[in-house]
């Protein structure tokens, strides 16, 4: 997988994600809404890292890691009012989050051990 196709899963299931917990929920919170805004904002840079512009995926790999951070609150939350729902809807949040940064570092690895390659050629 591609890392642009990695971050547009991420991007998507975000959006999707913090759409059903903001209105699945009883008493909805605004913050269910901020996976949302990253997801957007993902989905927004997509064009520039399929391009494979260094600065757009170096921005997007930032905002993937802080949203992988920023998960980390609700999971935890979620496990203390032992919601099974929630539990699931955040972890797989996360799981593609860390899939997505999987993808971005083995691509600027295999960037840099291409341009090495070149250089030594």
């Amino acid at each position: 997988m591609k890392a642009h196709t990695a971050s547009l899963i991420n991007s998507v299931v975000l959006i999707g994600f913090g759409v059903w917990a903001y209105f699945g929920s009883e008493t909805p919170s605004k913050t269910a809404l901020i996976p949302v805004g990253f997801g957007v904002v993902l989905l927004s840079l997509y064009k520039g890292v399929k391009k494979e512009d260094k600065i757009i995926a170096h921005i997007a790999v930032l905002l993937t890691l802080l949203i992988l951070g920023g998960l980390v609150k609700p999971l935890t939350a979620a496990i203390g009012r032992q919601d099974g729902l929630a539990i699931a809807r955040v972890s797989v949040m996360i799981v593609s989050t860390i899939v997505a940064l999987f993808f971005f570092i083995k691509s600027f690895v295999d960037v840099r051990r291409a341009r090495k390659a070149a250089i030594e050629a």
